[in-house]
This record gives structure tokens, C-alpha cells and sequence, in this order.
């Protein structure tokens, strides 16, 4: 098991490698903002599992939509 501070090094350095670092400093602003909770989010997330591509991808350009406003 690694330790807290392992994690936090190592999700930055994720986030930094595929976001970029300004990028990567806005995703953890938007995450601190926001109330989230984790397990109800990965619970959704499971039930979406029997959508099909073409539901997926409506709802995930509904919530880019919603994002944007």
C-alpha cells in the first residue's frame, strides 16, 4: 500500500502528463468547488453501463452543453 502523499504526487504527475499543468491546476479548482460525491457518481455510472454508444454520447454532449453555460 503506498501512502496519502504517493497518491497525491502521483495523480498530479497523471493529471499534468495528459492535461497539461494549467489544465491540470483547473481540474483541481473545479473539483474543490464542487460538492462530489465519488460513490454515488461511480453508482451512476454502472447503471449507465447498459446504455448504448449513440445514449452515451447524447449524455455526455447534454452535460459538454451544460458545462459551457
Amino acid at each position: 500500500m503506498i501512502t496519502d502523499t504517493e497518491i497525491k504526487v502521483k495523480g498530479l504527475q497523471i493529471l499534468v502528463q495528459h492535461l497539461g499543468g494549467v489544465e491540470a491546476e483547473r481540474f483541481i479548482a473545479l473539483i474543490q468547488r464542487e460538492p462530489f460525491d465519488y460513490t454515488r457518481w461511480r453508482q451512476e455510472q454502472d447503471m449507465d453501463e447498459a446504455l448504448s454508444l449513440e445514449e452515451i454520447s447524447h449524455k455526455a454532449m447534454s452535460l459538454k452543453n451544460m458545462a459551457a453555460l
